[in-house]
């Protein structure tokens, strides 16, 4: 039992169960807005869902990095697969994010993603502890899944599509690429503050279910978008994963606006969510 008291209070599901689906849905009134988590947590070192939320992402990553850059070799193949063409290469990007979402959301949070842990950092829903150690295994999770993908590609079909890294386009500047990054994980942080809103969680109690649905599609809309700019980053993790295996000027050249961007993005999705959304500075303290 102590085991168990550990994880609920330790781990991804810090503030209890969520109301049953098919239950009465709470009113505003009801809701008490759940505390902050602490900048740093001891107890966590100690508590084994910590280390598990830390495998989650790691896994999670490297099963997104893996079969999203095995889909850009895959289109470069044949003149079959090149007719999927960019939307087959955004599916899989977003259907993935959705699948994985799903799997690790009651484990980790289902991050998969430095710019969304950062984002939610910010916003106090998670400890710097957790943050950083969630950023370390992430980022080690896309290495090995990009490594994996070098391992099966042929070299030249590898080089030939660099190694599905991330950099700015030819007939773009560094400054249109930064704002593309920026603007894509703005749209992707902001909708998962949306799609996980613990106040809408409490009112309609379909939210928590289909929370992974519009964060899949949002990777989905801004894969569509930005891939002919930056080839779409808006996680860091992804950027350094393809570019440590590929390892080439060109991706290391802007390898700074795929953390710089995807973090500012962050940085106001979480700003306009809590301060616009929610109003949560403006709120009194009982």
């Amino acid at each position: 039992m102590e085991g168990k008291e550990e994880d609920v209070k330790l781990g991804a599901n810090r503030y209890g169960e969520r109301q049953p689906l098919g239950t009465a849905a709470q009113t505003d009134k009801d809701y008490k807005e759940p505390p902050p988590a602490p900048l740093f947590e001891p107890g966590e070192l100690s508590s084994w869902s910590f280390y598990r939320a830390g495998i989650a992402e790691f896994v999670a990553t490297f099963l997104f990095l893996y079969i999203s850059i095995l889909t850009v070799m895959g289109v470069g193949k044949s003149e079959k697969c090149k007719s999927v063409g960019i939307q087959g290469i955004a599916w899989a990007f977003g259907g993935m994010i959705f699948a994985l979402v799903y799997c690790t959301a009651g484990i980790s949070g289902g991050h998969i993603n430095p710019a969304v842990t950062f984002g939610l950092l910010l916003a106090r829903k998670l400890s710097l502890t957790r943050a950083l150690f969630y950023i370390i295994m992430q980022c080690l999770g896309a290495i090995c899944g990009a490594g994996v993908v070098k391992g099966f590609e042929k070299s030249y079909n590898f080089e030939r599509l660099n190694g599905g890294a991330n950099f700015v386009n030819h007939g773009y500047t560094k400054g249109d690429g930064l704002g593309a990054e920026i603007v894509g994980t703005f749209v992707l942080v902001y909708t998962v503050f949306s799609a996980t809103d613990a106040k809408r969680s409490a009112r309609d109690s379909h939210v928590p279910i289909l929370a992974p649905l519009p964060i899949g599609f949002a990777v989905f809309l801004v894969h569509l978008a930005t891939i002919p700019i930056t080839g779409t980053g808006i996680n860091p993790a992804r950027s350094l994963g393809a570019a440590i295996i590929f390892n080439r000027d060109r991706a290391w050249d802007d390898q700074w606006i795929f953390w710089v961007g995807p973090f500012i993005g962050a940085a106001l999705a979480a700003m306009y969510h809590q301060i616009v959304i929610r109003a949560i500075p403006f709120k009194t303290r009982a």
